[in-house]
């Protein structure tokens, strides 16, 4: 699980092959199509755990975004198993909005920090418990397309 000390994934000290997974499912994320196709594959549940990682997640935060216990994840992980479709789109839509936040914010620090704080445009919802949803993350996508075209109202 992440510690406040571990770096974002999308950093310059991530591995290449997982900067280029992490790239391409941010892409397929914006597609909605290919967002489907690629969930209908099924994303690892090792994912889950990248996404924590990169996140800064807590336990409950990750079991609540998922909807499964950390030791299920864990087996599924250990299993090489999948996550089912719906979680696999989640996951993706997660990766990009994750890509978005990095882009609008100029580094994944400032990000993280937005999303642990009350949003004016989401009417004062902290935008990381708006990620326990599907509609949820595109709320928190919408608005940092807001931010990022200075749209602030």
């Amino acid at each position: 699980m992440a510690t406040p000390a571990h770096q974002p994934k999308i950093t310059a000290t991530m591995p290449a092959a997982l900067r280029k997974k992490w790239a391409a499912w941010g892409r397929a994320g914006q597609d909605a199509y290919a967002l489907v196709m690629e969930a209908r594959k099924g994303v690892p549940a090792a994912t889950a755990f990248e996404v924590a990682e990169a996140y800064q997640l807590q336990a409950n935060e990750l079991e609540a975004i998922y909807e499964l216990s950390t030791k299920t994840l864990r087996t599924y992980t250990q299993e090489n198993r999948p996550l089912s479709a719906a979680r696999s789109e989640k996951t993706l839509k997660i990766i990009s909005l994750y890509n978005l936040g990095v882009e609008v914010f100029g580094e994944a620090a400032a990000f993280l920090r937005w999303l642990d704080k009350p949003a004016h445009g989401l009417d004062q919802e902290v935008p990381l418990r708006l990620l326990e949803t599907s509609g949820g993350i595109d709320l928190v996508a919408e608005e940092l397309g807001r931010i990022a075209y200075g749209d602030l109202s």
